[in-house]
């Protein structure tokens, strides 16, 4: 009976220390990768994009920190979400109004742009491959890559441009996918 309670103790000072040791990690990557959100409006349509924002620091990104031909969760921490009011043409596929996570499969000339319609908690397992499961994606668009105009990017950022794209920026590297 003794022993019993003993390990039960010892099983809950593990599982608090495991539950707030998790919160103190998720809250030092909050740090590195800060959270943003991104909304565009035009009349009823409302789309929204939440994602982590990680840094460049000095990294070789595409092809090195993100490797080129694998599935990537585009951004840090959770899987990126896409939300969006109505129905929409994303990047020429059709789109039902809902909140999608966002992947990408990164390549030198072309980025494959993925909505997933599973949530999952966290971007990527123990061994930092993307959770994704291709079994729930809605929609799949390949989209050429274009060298960023301004120069070097050193935090990644998503947004919505004017002319009706969603837009992916980092290091040098930029892509867009057309919305309508």
């Amino acid at each position: 009976m003794k022993a019993l309670k003993w390990t039960l103790i010892i099983l809950g000072i593990l599982a608090l220390t495991a539950y707030f040791g998790f919160g103190y990690l998720k809250t030092q990557t909050k740090k590195a990768s800060p959270e943003e959100t991104v909304n565009f409006q035009d009349g009823d349509l409302k789309m929204s994009v939440f994602y982590c924002r990680p840094f460049k620091k000095e990294r070789e990104i595409f092809g090195g920190l993100v490797p080129y031909g694998e599935v990537w969760r585009t951004g840090a921490n959770e899987a990126s979400t896409f939300t969006t009011s109505q129905e929409i043409n994303f990047g020429g596929e059709f789109l039902k109004a809902g909140t999608y996570t966002l992947w990408t499969i990164p390549g030198e000339d072309e980025w494959s742009v993925i909505l997933n319609s599973k949530m999952y908690d966290w971007g990527v397992d123990f061994s930092s491959k993307a959770l994704r499961e291709a079994e729930f994606d809605v929609v799949k668009v390949n989209v050429p890559t274009w060298p960023v105009p301004t120069g070097v990017i050193e935090q990644f950022t998503i947004r919505f441009g004017d002319n009706g794209f969603l837009i992916l920026e980092w290091d040098e590297t930029r892509v867009e996918v057309p919305i309508g």
